[in-house]
């Protein structure tokens, strides 16, 4: 009963530290918002001008890395958006095996040993992916002398006996991928922190703390759990338990991102509601210079009251997902879409689960992450007002 307490104990403080990092997280995307959208527009307009574009360059750089670093902070909060499809994890893990071994180095053999059968689950592929490589990365770092790197997969059920001394278990079938290393190990000091972010036993400017709390935050949202026995001088085993799923496996297809430079306006009126002023001040100008005509406000109410005042003619509402005076940007765009269902939204937001809930998926709505850049902006608003567009036309010819 004293482990149980103590592994329930030390799960409600990972969700309290989960819930610091996504406001955090979403504070800093604002800011990084601002920083790498003016970066990129001056350097747009003196990329010639050695002496400034160099600096403007690095700024934006210095931006994205920062980015990536908020968007570790997300997924260990949970707050990332899950574009989960049926997969194979068999399937997944053989995609990464040409990585995995120019990753850890001639020095650590790798052995692979997959359940032959395997029932598929439902997962973002690019998130697992994350959670192999950072596990593999910190085996390697584990094994600075070389070793051994084992991964199996098998199924598995888990029953009630077994959840009652597992908090953080559900029953059910699941898939476990296990990955272990023959390295340093852990004391029970340092395995009682390995999920935090920003914790690291590495010297400084060797990694972020990001890892492992990024592949904790990752098996979460996928409804899963992580059970770790390490030993000193012996080795370390994570084993990640996701649910099985009933259907079948569907191919990954990746799409081409569209070719061009930024998207043009046709003279469309666009209601931009951001209660951050830099954001909305930046966003404005971007959507000013690629011919759109721009509304703007600070909150759903002030929107409403400019619909009204516009009488309903505004082609696309880009809302901010988290705002002020107790209205959030799906609530808005509810309201407004019941005036008029034809009209489009495009959502923010410096963290994502807002939009469809404690299930974090992208379903049907569209979703623009911030920090984003202009072209991506302008390609989505464009994207976005052409499907609306041919579907008319389809329509009218049917």
């Amino acid at each position: 009963m004293q482990n149980l307490e103590a592994q329930f104990r030390h799960s409600q403080k990972l969700e309290s530290i989960g819930q610091l990092a996504a406001g955090v997280a979403h504070d800093f995307n604002n800011i990084l918002t601002v920083i790498q959208g003016y970066a990129d527009l001056l350097y747009s307009r003196y990329e010639n001008d050695a002496e400034l574009a160099k600096p403007l360059k690095q700024v934006s750089n210095a931006t994205r890395r920062a980015s990536a670093l908020t968007r570790q902070l997300l997924m260990f909060s949970r707050k990332q958006v899950l574009q989960p499809r049926t997969l194979d994890l068999n399937a997944v893990l053989r995609n990464l095996s040409n990585m995995l071994t120019r990753l850890l180095g001639d020095d650590i053999a790798v052995e692979t040993k997959y359940a032959p059968v395997l029932p598929v689950l439902e997962g973002d592929t690019g998130m697992l992916e994350q959670v192999i490589m950072n596990l593999a990365v910190n085996s390697r770092d584990a094994m600075a002398k070389g070793g051994r790197l084992r991964i199996m997969t098998s199924a598995t059920d888990i029953d009630a006996a077994y959840v009652e001394h597992h908090p953080d278990a559900r029953a059910g079938r699941t898939v476990c991928l296990s990955v272990a290393d023959t390295g340093c190990g852990m004391d029970r000091k340092t395995l009682s922190r390995i999920f935090e972010p920003f914790f690291s036993t590495k010297e400084v400017g060797k990694g972020t703390g990001l890892g492992l709390a990024t592949v904790y935050g990752i098996v979460k949202q996928h409804q899963g759990w992580i059970e770790v026995k390490s030993e000193v001088s012996v080795g370390t085993t994570f084993d990640i338990f996701l649910p099985a799923s009933h259907k079948v496996s569907e191919p990954v297809n990746e799409v081409a991102p569209p070719a061009g430079g930024v998207a043009k306006g046709r003279k469309e009126v666009i209601l931009l509601v951001e209660d951050e002023p830099l954001v909305r001040e930046w966003v404005r100008e971007v959507l000013l210079q690629c011919n759109y005509q721009v509304l703007e406000a600070g909150n759903g109410n002030e929107a409403l009251k400019m619909w009204d005042d516009q009488t309903g003619k505004i082609d696309l509402l880009l809302t901010d997902m988290v705002m002020p005076e107790g209205m959030t940007g799906r609530e808005l765009a509810e309201q407004l879409k019941s005036r008029d269902p034809l009209l489009k939204v495009i959502y923010s937001s410096g963290y994502s689960s807002e939009i469809m809930g404690s299930d974090a998926e992208l379903r049907d709505s569209t979703f623009l992450p911030k920090p984003y850049s202009a072209p991506q902006l302008a390609r989505l608003i464009r994207d976005c007002l052409e499907a609306e567009q041919n579907a008319a036309t389809l329509q009218a010819v049917a």
